[in-house]
């Protein structure tokens, strides 16, 4: 029983389900507020040789592509809140700039065929 999560050692609002395996949790950059990582779109940096003044962070829907990873809701209110943060260069320990430009494409992309839902891309209800 080494590093199982137990309802007794567990975080508030971390119950595992019904299965008895626990939800992998992750937090992110924009809101702050932890959810399961299902819900949320982990970002990589693109490593570029030789290290231009800005490094291209992508979108990673597949959590496939090697790399620290950083979680954000897929929305435009979260990461417009992770840049004011200047939270994304932060979690990826980048010492350069960022370029969001794919990722805010991707969210925006996803937002205008998603329809209704709140504020963190989860249906509405």
């Amino acid at each position: 029983m080494d590093g199982a999560v137990t309802p007794a050692k567990a975080e508030p609002g971390t119950e595992p389900p019904l299965s008895g395996a626990p939800i992998p949790m992750r937090t992110c950059l924009g809101c702050r507020r932890r959810d399961a990582r299902s819900s949320l779109l982990r970002l990589v940096a693109e490593v570029t040789r030789p290290s231009p003044a800005t490094v291209a962070v992508k979108p990673d829907p597949g959590r496939r592509l090697p790399g620290r990873g950083a979680w954000i809701h897929p929305t435009t209110v979260c990461l417009d809140q992770a840049v004011r943060r200047r939270a994304v260069g932060r979690a990826l320990r980048l010492t350069v700039g960022v370029n969001l430009d794919e990722v805010r494409d991707h969210i925006e992309m996803q937002e205008a065929g998603a329809g209704s839902g709140d504020e963190h891309g989860r249906p509405a209800g």
